[in-house]
């Protein structure tokens, strides 16, 4: 583990936690100390929860699935739609849709309206209609590409969530829960650490810290994608290509969730297969960690 990244990490303030007396007990493994009434993350845990998911991400997608990528809070949406915009990966950064993964045959019919009004604007300019029925159609273009603009190339479910804030996107992560689809989560002092599958500790409320997390996770997509070339030879889907969306077959919208004891196998998979990664995070991470 570069030396770089545990700089970066600790000058974005990303082991600042939350106020001691708005915390979840069961982050207490996470927890380094305390200062001034604030919680302080162990940076060696961070830094573990960043190498085991860039693993398994790198995993995924090197076997032709996609990531999705999920922050609404404001600090959150603009590093997501740059850095996950880049890789060419899913982004959901305003309001979470009920039923986005659980409903996707409604969110595909509402893609294809968005993709009709397109096709209207680019062809005359809606001047064949009214001005109010002008209006109108604008305003529904505009609301359903700020609600879907980065999930539209999204035509299968996605082999793993990325998600900032656990209390923020319960309802993404119980929606990932019922598909059987794993979960990587940067996780502060106050959320719930059992509800992903991936926690990775740190300041969640800080832009830069979430910048730091969110380009070493898509530098794992870029690995992932070459990986995939190697095995595959997709040079569609090879870092920097237009248009990568895995050709490789996925879990289709509207197939039947996983089983709830898979799920937890998985899981237990994750810390079995990475037991060595995070051994070479601990050395890594020598330094301060506050």
């Amino acid at each position: 583990m570069s030396s770089s990244l545990v700089k970066d990490l600790i000058e974005a303030g990303i082991h600042f936690g939350q106020r001691a007396s708005n915390w979840n007990p069961k982050m207490q493994p996470f927890i380094y100390g305390k200062r001034n009434s604030i919680h302080i993350i162990d940076i060696k845990e961070t830094i573990k929860g960043i190498l085991l998911a860039k693993k398994f991400i790198a995993r995924c997608v090197s076997e032709g699935k996609d990531v999705c990528f999920v922050g609404t809070k404001r600090q959150a949406r603009d590093v997501l739609q740059q850095r996950v915009g880049d890789v060419k990966m899913h982004w959901v950064t305003e309001r979470w849709l009920g039923g986005t993964l659980t409903n996707y045959r409604t969110i595909r019919l509402r893609l294809k309206r968005m993709e009709e009004l397109e096709a209207i604007e680019q062809k005359d300019n809606f001047q064949s209609y009214s001005k109010k029925m002008e209006s109108q159609l604008r305003r529904e273009m505009k609301k359903i590409k700020r609600n879907l603009e980065g999930i539209r190339h999204m035509d299968k479910m996605p082999g793993c969530m990325v998600v900032i804030d656990t209390a923020r996107e319960h309802n993404a992560l119980l929606e990932a829960r019922k598909l059987g689809i794993p979960t990587i989560c940067l996780i502060d002092t106050d959320g719930d650490p059992d509800l992903v599958d991936i926690a990775i500790p740190g300041n969640d409320d800080s832009m830069r810290s979430i910048d730091v997390v969110i380009r070493e996770l898509c530098a794992a997509v870029v690995e992932g994608k070459q990986m995939r070339v190697e095995k595959t030879g997709d040079r569609e889907n090879a870092p920097g290509a237009t248009g990568a969306t895995p050709s490789e077959p996925n879990a289709r919208p509207g197939d039947a969730p996983a089983p709830g004891g898979q799920r937890r196998s998985r899981r237990t998979q994750f810390r079995a297969d990475d037991a060595a990664g995070t051994e070479v995070a601990a050395a890594g991470a020598e330094g301060p960690t506050a």
